[in-house]
């Protein structure tokens, strides 16, 4: 198994892509610390961790309130012996123009995806440096490289953040063993997609030279890669997982 001793703390990770990156970590001998806003759902999670045979803790939390941000990882270190690998998955979409856009959609969107990002980053670096090993994987997206086809400008905005944040993020922390790189996904079948216009929807698949919808999974095991062995001489890159929409 790939991830044997290996403690993880994936954000998000009671839904969607955050449960599939964390059942996929699991099979390969990871422990998890599965956080959600959510707890409930992050629970459940954690019991289908543990049925595959693996550790797994499961915390509700904000990860833009950096108090329950650094208990995150604070309870992680103590219950775990550390982290090894952050997958900084938490995120919220918002579909609809600039003009119809408020302050407040804007705001929450950017807290969520982007200074969510920063947080646990940030609270994970020590943590990190101690054992002078890491991976840091971001959840970026397709629309923050092209910007937004269903969704709106400031979830766009948001991904190109954190596009731009992984990249610096990885030449700071290149020096102590820690890798950071991110997915950026493109049209994926979760719970978010499934709420886009079936219209819009249609005329991305037509596009696509897979022709097809992403699933979870695929994502799971890009996420899977770059926190492997596999991946230890990959740093600062984002991954597009998208079936042809972007090229780059």
């Amino acid at each position: 198994m790939r991830l044997e001793d290996k403690i993880a703390v994936v954000t998000g990770g009671g839904r969607g892509l955050g449960r599939s990156i964390c059942l996929t970590l699991a099979r390969e001998g990871c422990s998890l610390v599965v956080s959600d806003i959510d707890a409930e759902s992050a629970g459940k999670v954690a019991r289908e961790i543990k049925k595959i045979g693996s550790e797994a803790l499961a915390l509700g939390v904000d990860v833009t309130s950096r108090s329950q941000v650094d208990t995150l990882m604070r309870v992680a270190a103590k219950d775990f012996g550390g982290v090894d690998i952050l997958v900084n998955n938490a995120g919220i979409c918002w579909m609809g123009k600039v003009e119809d856009m408020t302050e407040e959609d804007w705001d929450r969107v950017m807290a969520v995806n982007l200074k969510g990002t920063f947080l646990c980053s940030k609270a994970v670096i020590k943590l990190m440096k101690g054992k002078g090993w890491g991976r840091v994987v971001n959840m970026a997206s397709a629309a923050g490289k092209t910007g937004g086809l269903l969704v709106g400008a400031n979830y766009s905005a948001s991904k190109a953040g954190v596009i731009c944040f992984t990249k610096s993020l990885a030449r700071e922390l290149a020096p102590h063993g820690i890798t950071v790189n991110a997915v950026a996904p493109g049209l994926i079948d979760t719970d978010m997609t499934r709420f886009f216009p079936k219209e819009g929807v249609s005329s991305i698949l037509k596009s696509l030279p897979l022709g097809k919808m992403g699933l979870c999974e695929d994502v799971a095991r890009a996420v899977l890669f770059l926190v492997s062995e596999d991946a230890g001489y990959i740093t600062g890159e984002i991954l597009d997982v998208n079936g042809g929409m972007v090229m780059d």
